[in-house]
């Protein structure tokens, strides 16, 4: 949008603050290549449309936002003569996007002295060489040293994650190596015993009964109920007392195995009942070993479930095998996210799950939001154990405004409120030295914000601290370029 072009005073431009040091030939080069021009209420340039003009407010009042998602927020609003927006990284030239990095309108009729980019950009080089090299320095030495510890701060999240992973799989790897060689050598008893079952006095019709008392075991094992620490406690009480009575040998140690598999005394009637009298004490020794062997398997069988299982969340957390880009359940990630954090969260720590299973899938970038997920959990997680050693994390979902919302509430301290306003700013950190780069919240940002058009916000008071990230659950075009919010140009 264009301005009214008005005459252009060197004098007044001279009393802005940004020009009053200059000469009166640098004031007359100004004032012969810009302009002064008048516009009315309404939008002056759009965040995102090619950068071609920098501009210092004479008089009126600017109102600057961003857009997130499918509002615009507004950053600033002055009334300040001399604060100044627009193409204000023109002198990098072609090295950065040169595109406003946000939306710009008067709300009453307004001055500005513009400057062409080019014009802008020339002055700069030869008025202030020496101040150029330094804003260069800084601005391309702050985005390298961002996108370096970034790369660190993945990594140390890589690393933290590999550590947890490993040692929840070391425990179901370990029971299952266990339960592999208790299981070799039961079977090896199994075949001794088989051999006295078959040298003894027995006729088939006996052998065929114990078969099927067998298979009857096997069946009765795998459904076998889960009791209580008082009930088990009851019946292997009276097992023992019915394996004493018929006269079985440490009876006592059979018990608590056939507790386990779910047997009770109506069931070694039916054995004993189904066997003759002189083979039962064999027949019982015999079923030992085939619930023994029955619940090693079963240990077996859910050792290497849960293996698969942390296999299939690493898979699901990582998204090496999906698209970078698609329609997900925000659950899916939650659960693969916490279980790949668990180890980390540890036991003094209880998640309270808060889900809503009815919301709608939402567009994304699933990798990059499980990374968001881990930031949000080890901040969390960090903040519950800087009071203690116990807490509660809750992580909920809900729809919100047509968006689905993921929030992470947690009984740490709080954050105080002299800080949070910077919780965001990369670099920014409350952790010791060492144990945080400050870019965790700022890389979140950037990705529920800037990729997703989402909202990420933080509510807190001591003892209850709240993330909110909010998505679209409409589909939006994949954003490639990650541009931090501190990037914003504002009249300063």
């Amino acid at each position: 949008m264009s301005g009214q072009v008005m005459p252009c005073s060197a004098q007044e431009i001279s009393s802005l603050f940004l020009f009053e040091k200059l000469s009166p030939e640098q004031m007359g080069r100004l004032c012969a290549e810009g302009q002064v021009e008048l516009f009315e209420p309404g939008p002056v340039y759009t965040e995102g449309d090619p950068a071609t003009c920098f501009f210092v407010m004479i008089e009126g009042t600017v109102v600057l936002s961003r857009r997130v998602g499918d509002d615009d927020v507004e950053v600033t609003r002055t009334s300040q003569p001399g604060v100044y927006a627009g193409a204000m990284q023109a002198y990098l030239g072609d090295r950065v996007p040169q595109v406003y990095n946000n939306s710009m309108r008067v709300t009453v009729p307004t001055r500005f002295f513009v400057l062409p980019t080019d014009i802008f950009a020339d002055v700069m080089r030869e008025w202030f060489p020496m101040a150029v090299h330094l804003l260069e320095g800084l601005f391309f030495g702050t985005k390298n040293t961002q996108a370096t510890v970034g790369q660190r701060e993945r990594l140390l999240a890589l690393g933290s994650l590999s550590a947890g992973l490993t040692h929840e799989l070391n425990n179901p790897a370990a029971a299952a190596v266990r339960a592999t060689a208790t299981l070799r050598e039961r079977v090896a008893k199994m075949r001794r015993k088989l051999a006295v079952i078959a040298e003894g006095p027995f006729t088939r019709e006996a052998l065929a009964g114990l078969v099927e008392v067998q298979e009857r075991t096997a069946e009765r094992v795998a459904k076998a109920p889960v009791l209580g620490p008082l009930e088990a406690a009851d019946r292997e009480d009276l097992l023992t007392d019915w394996l004493e009575d018929h006269g079985i040998e440490h009876g006592w140690q059979l018990a608590p195995t056939f507790v386990q598999g779910g047997l009770d005394v109506d069931w070694l009637e039916q054995v004993a009942a189904a066997v003759d009298e002189e083979i039962l004490a064999g027949a019982i020794g015999w079923l030992n070993y085939t619930v023994e062997t029955e619940l090693l398997m079963n240990e077996i069988d859910d050792s290497t479930t849960r293996i698969s299982h942390l296999v299939d969340a690493a898979k699901q957390y990582s998204q090496l095998d999906r698209a970078p880009y698609r329609v997900v359940d925000v659950h899916e990630l939650l659960e693969s996210t916490l279980l790949m954090l668990s180890g980390k969260i540890g036991p003094g720590i209880h998640v309270v799950k808060e889900y809503d299973r009815t919301l709608p899938a939402v567009p994304a970038y699933p990798a990059e939001l499980n990374q968001v997920w881990t930031n949000l959990i080890d901040n969390a997680v960090s903040a519950i154990r800087s009071a203690g050693d116990e807490g509660t994390l809750t992580v909920r979902t809900a729809l919100d405004h047509e968006q689905v919302l993921v929030e992470f509430r947690d009984t740490g301290p709080g954050i105080p409120p002299e800080i949070k306003d910077r919780i965001f700013d990369p670099f920014f950190t409350t952790k010791p030295v060492g144990e945080g780069t400050g870019l965790g919240l700022d890389i979140s940002w950037r990705i529920v914000v800037n990729k997703h058009h989402g909202t990420l916000r933080a509510e807190s008071v001591p003892g209850d601290t709240r993330f909110q990230v909010l998505l679209p659950v409409t589909p939006e075009a994949p954003t490639s370029t990650e541009p931090s919010q501190q990037q914003a140009e504002e009249p300063v």
